[in-house]
């Protein structure tokens, strides 16, 4: 797969939570402010919280969740932004460490060194988002430069989980 000439390409991250089954909404609002996307998920993400044929079919390039053995082709260019939603507590708690145990993991860890704008949407309950941890996290992550959009529970309006924000975020808006 080659990149389309002049367009932007975007890092969709996708952890495991019940909205990630709607994350062909960030993808065609990329789509449609002219970027490029490929997506990388958690394993267990990519194993039933959303549809990753049609993912593949909207982007033209695989749902991507494991790393690629040497010599393979790198399937997507490097990033000009990340986007990471949703992005759960195990997630941000472990991007937030450097524990790069997965690939959607190492993707974020990454991200930060080659200086390319990240933005992340959290999904995390009420109970786990007032765990010290995880607030810990948020501040090493700011410090790092990551721009969070609002929190959203998974408990709240599906319709409200704010996927174009995400954008916005990565975009300086």
């Amino acid at each position: 797969m080659t990149r389309q000439a002049g367009k932007p390409f975007l890092y969709v991250v996708v952890c495991a939570a019940g909205i990630a089954a709607d994350v062909g909404e960030l993808i065609g609002a990329a789509q449609r402010r002219g970027w490029e996307a490929g997506v990388i998920a958690t394993p267990v993400a990519v194993n039933g919280f959303f549809d990753t044929a049609a993912v593949e079919a909207r982007t033209g390039r695989p749902v991507r969740s494991a790393w690629r053995t040497p010599g393979e082709p790198r399937p997507f260019p490097p990033p000009d932004a990340v986007v990471v939603a949703p992005a759960t507590f195990n997630t941000v708690n472990k991007w937030a460490a450097g524990l790069a145990d997965t690939l959607a993991v190492a993707t974020l860890c990454e991200a930060s060194g080659l200086g390319v704008p990240v933005a992340a949407l959290p999904c995390v309950a009420h109970a786990l988002a007032a765990h010290p941890a995880y607030q810990e996290s948020l501040v090493r992550l700011r410090g790092m430069g990551v721009r969070f959009g609002e929190p959203y529970s998974g408990e709240d309006d599906a319709a409200r989980f704010p996927w174009e924000r995400g954008l916005d975020l990565v975009e300086g808006r």
